[in-house]
């Protein structure tokens, strides 16, 4: 079992890192380069090849240095194998009652994916840590903004088509954190080890919060 997404430290630094498609090796020295720099949450989608595999090295090879969770998980067989795999929190780009029920009795933290209001109160009242609103960039900050007047306790975690220069306007309309992908991981710049590059990228996004 892999360390649990510790909550206080999420919350100092709410970006979870989105991992999707690449090979073991590079995985590996992204995520080493990526916990060097101060970032706290990093998923594995369940769509990369051999992802359960990606995740179990992560979590023997950095320990609590950071925390390796699981992305578009969209089964319970998936759930089950991100679980097995040692993943500290749960991503979903939707919404599944059986897969957020099997979450909360394994205690680690899910981020369910909605869109609707009806979706959102139904994914926090099932016990979501936050729920990520998707596609974020699609619906915009306007959107995030009109959601949040009448559901203001529940914490969303806008994702997909999130950048640095968008991000200021989604916290402005009450984001409480990001789940981002190529903006931190663009696959020319990890192909390429360009690991100055990632680190300004993270602390850019750091100094948001």
């Amino acid at each position: 079992m892999g360390s649990i997404l510790d909550p206080e430290r999420f919350r100092a630094f709410p970006i979870v890192g989105i991992l999707r498609g690449f090979p073991l090796d590079l995985t590996r020295a992204i995520a080493e380069q990526s916990a060097a720099a101060g970032l706290v949450a990093l998923e594995v989608t369940m769509n990369t090849p051999g992802a359960a595999e990606q995740i179990a090295a992560l979590v023997a090879d950095l320990g609590d240095a950071l925390c390796v969770g699981a992305g578009t998980v969209t089964s319970l067989a998936e759930f089950e194998a991100a679980r097995d795999a040692g993943a500290g929190f749960i991503v979903s780009p939707n919404l599944d009652l059986e897969v957020l029920a099997q979450c909360r009795a394994a205690g680690l933290p899910a981020f369910p994916g909605a869109m609707t209001p009806s979706e959102i109160v139904a994914a926090w009242n099932h016990g979501a840590t936050m729920v990520k609103l998707f596609p974020a960039g699609a619906l915009g900050p306007g959107y995030l903004k009109a959601v949040k007047a009448p559901l203001d306790r529940i914490p969303l975690l806008p994702t997909g088509g999130i950048s640095l220069e968008n991000a200021p306007a989604f916290l402005a309309a009450g984001a409480a954190g990001f789940g981002i992908g190529s903006p931190l991981f663009a696959d020319d710049r990890m192909a390429a080890h360009d690991w100055p590059w990632l680190r300004d990228r993270i602390a850019a996004f750091r100094k948001l919060f």
